[in-house]
């Protein structure tokens, strides 16, 4: 077995396909098929079936895609971590996935920063939502990630506060709620809120929020992306909950009694069993100064 078979092996599992596979990994597709058919000789178990044009994993073949995937990504921390004990040179490809928020409100300046600092570092940046981003980390498919953390992260990661981001009940200024000097969370629950998806880390910490005051919240409307959110508020739609590096002039801030300041922490994670590159440990490093 060597890791020729096992990348052909993940590229057809995750491809669905023996073209695809071939495609991704720059081979022919009969390549993919003799590498294949190697890694199940030496198996002595078939790993996929072939039915007309579908592939599907056998039960040996799904039993053997999380070893396969954690066998590669050893052997990749085993090249980094040779690689970290040489000269302290940061080259090499490095893999970053950051939220679409702190893509656009945060990471600008320090990424031009970043570059002007390591120019032999090849950036693989991916933009995705830090539920996405989270998974990514945690399955290793990802170095590093730079999102909206977990309230309640996965033992195996390592999260990091860099950010304090302070969020404001908004309005539109000609919304009936802006007219009033001071208002409740019950009062809330009686319009329409624009929110991010019920899946997302923000969406949870605002949902435990109106749960410890045994409300329900009143949600019209729901995406991901809070400039999306900023829009529909502005033009009267609902209220939402938003950073104060979204409020602008067409949004009244609401002055909620009975709520405490409500903060999410934006930050760093990483798989804590991963060894992070020169690159990743450089940007790391920065981020912590930037605090």
């Amino acid at each position: 077995m060597d890791t020729n078979t096992l990348q052909a092996f993940l590229a057809v599992a995750a491809t669905g396909s023996f073209s695809k596979a071939a495609d991704q990994l720059f081979l022919t597709q009969s390549a993919i098929s003799k590498r294949i058919a190697l890694l199940e000789e030496q198996l002595n178990s078939k790993l996929f079936d072939r039915i007309g044009r579908t592939v599907t994993m056998t039960e040996a073949g799904t039993a053997l895609l999380p070893r396969a995937k954690d066998i590669l990504l050893q052997l990749d921390d085993a090249k980094r971590l040779i690689s970290n004990l040489n000269a302290g040179e940061i080259t090499g490809n490095f893999k970053l996935a950051a939220s679409h928020h702190i893509s656009l409100h945060r990471l600008p300046p320090l990424l031009k920063q970043y570059a002007e600092a390591c120019p032999k570092v090849e950036l693989d940046l991916e933009f995705a939502e830090s539920e996405i981003a989270y998974e990514g980390v945690l399955k290793g498919d990802l170095e590093l990630a730079l999102i909206t953390l977990s309230p309640e992260p996965d033992a195996s990661i390592h999260s990091e506060i860099i950010w304090d981001d302070v969020l404001r009940y908004v309005v539109a200024q000609d919304h009936p709620l802006a007219g009033c000097n001071t208002i409740s969370l019950e009062q809330l629950t009686q319009v329409n809120a624009i929110l991010p998806g019920s899946n997302t880390f923000t969406r949870s910490l605002v949902e435990k929020l109106f749960q410890q005051h045994s409300l329900e919240l009143n949600v019209s409307m729901s995406t991901n992306y809070l400039d999306t959110i900023r829009m529909m508020v502005s033009i009267g739609l609902g209220w939402s909950l938003l950073p104060d590096s979204l409020v602008n002039d067409d949004l009244c801030v609401l002055d909620v009694t009975d709520s405490e300041p409500v903060h999410r922490n934006l930050g760093i994670i990483y798989h804590r069993n991963r060894t992070l590159s020169n690159a990743a440990n450089y940007l790391v490093e920065m981020l912590r100064n930037d605090r």
